[in-house]
């Protein structure tokens, strides 16, 4: 069972997320303040539709002309802005001999951001690779009509057997495939053919031999593509080396249900674990040992994990509709926010920055400080010309004497009566 102890959340820093959910929303989380800000959801993107439920996402946050792609269940590809949500391209998958999209879904998408740069801004270059192993590769012309353009290439990347997880490396030039019945496999991008064929690790003791079910898997560091890590369906964790054996170099096993994402750390050897039971974990790769496990209250299955790359802390989210935010350094949570959907990805938008999204609240606020300045520098100055008094001040004075007058009169008239009283008494 997943850890359930009540922690207190110290906040975040400053960041802006977005999320993916199997009701095809997409929400926009940021957190302002610099420490100890609050994340909230600021905007929401699409109308709740279970058909266009968001298998995989991709993101290209490049400071200039930035994209996002999104695979939806329907066998649609939408391109769109992660700064406002707005559809720039949407382009299908279906191909004409499938029946139904469901029966062959898009479980892998890459946005390549090498070929982005070699060719114009209009226009990008996704890969999808699909539940039966159809992997392609097509540029895409952002128009108004939704069509393709530029070379189109298609492979199969197994035989037999389903695809569950798809990683393009950091270079761009190799992707991975696994699946139930498919070993890890790369691929050379640029020649479409197989370079590597992982093999299963030999029986245990007791002559068992573990079925092959890949569920997840990530490259150990960017800049390298020879160091694979994959998570499998029966709670293991495998370390392969394309250099070195076709069998893992390291394997373990981590609590009891599957292996439901994984993802690498920038130091090159540290690893985020998250299962079916909602556990989230670090763990050295080097050695296999576990690091510590992260504190907080998960209660569902975590389908996402992503790493900051400037800030030391990680996302995560999943089946309990939470996007959490946790320390690497402390492994505490961090903050979460609840956002009603079961959740299937999160992305991190990495250059959000608070000075440029509050630049015109900023000097609006400026210009409202130096009105509210001039003007009272107005009254200051007018202030000492005004000798006479004010018609209130008047009115109030001249009651006062009223009032005195009357208090008077009334006093005199009692006097007199007194008077005529005693007179009266001193005849009778």
């Amino acid at each position: 069972m997943p850890r359930t102890t009540t922690v207190e959340c110290p906040g975040c820093p400053p960041f802006r997320a977005l999320t993916f959910d199997a009701l095809g929303l997409i929400k926009v989380i940021e957190a302002r303040g610099k420490e100890g800000g609050v994340p909230k959801v600021v905007e929401r993107w699409g109308d709740p539709d279970a058909s266009k439920c968001v298998l995989a996402a991709s993101i290209d946050d490049r400071k200039t002309d930035p994209l996002l792609a999104v695979a939806r269940k329907s066998g649609m590809v939408e391109v769109l802005n992660p700064l406002n949500g707005e559809l720039s391209v949407t382009v299908s998958n279906v191909n004409s001999g499938s029946a139904r999209p469901e029966d062959d879904a898009i479980v892998g998408l890459h946005l390549f951001r090498r070929q982005r740069l070699e060719l114009t801004s209009r226009s990008c270059t996704l890969l999808t690779c699909t539940t039966k192993g159809n992997a392609s590769i097509r540029s895409v012309e952002m128009t108004d009509s939704p069509a393709d353009s530029g070379a189109s290439r298609t492979w199969s990347v197994c035989a037999s057997g389903n695809i569950s997880c798809s990683l393009v490396d950091g270079s761009e030039s190799y992707a991975i495939f696994g699946g139930k019945g498919v070993e890890v496999n790369m691929w050379d991008l640029d020649k479409c053919t197989k370079i590597w064929t992982g093999k299963p690790p030999p029986k245990n003791s007791l002559g068992i031999f573990t079925p092959t079910w890949f569920t997840s898997a990530t490259f150990l560091s960017k800049d390298d593509h020879r160091k694979v890590v994959a998570g499998t369906n029966s709670h293991q964790v495998r370390l392969y080396d394309v250099s070195a054996q076709r069998r893992p170099v390291i394997s373990f096993d981590f609590r009891e249900t599957s292996i439901k994402a994984v993802t690498e750390d920038l130091d090159g050897h540290t690893i985020y674990i998250g299962n079916g039971s909602g556990e989230l974990a670090s763990v050295d790769i080097r050695t296999g040992k576990l690091l510590g496990c992260f504190l907080g209250k998960c209660s569902g299955s975590i389908r996402s994990i992503d790493r900051h790359p400037e800030l030391p802390v990680i996302a995560s989210c999943g089946l309990d509709s939470y996007l959490r935010i946790w320390d690497i350094g402390t492994r505490q949570l961090l903050s979460s926010v609840f956002l009603k959907q079961h959740l299937t990805k999160v992305v991190f938008d990495t250059n959000f920055t608070e000075e440029v999204k509050h630049s015109a609240a900023d000097s609006a606020l400026h210009e409202a400080q130096s009105i509210g300045e001039v003007q009272s520098a107005d009254e200051t100055e007018k202030l000492p010309t005004k000798r006479k008094k004010s018609s209130k001040e008047d009115r109030g004075s001249r009651k006062k004497a009223s009032k005195d007058k009357d208090g008077s009169k009334k006093l005199k008239s009692k006097k007199r009566s007194k008077i005529l009283e005693n007179e009266f008494a001193d005849d009778a």
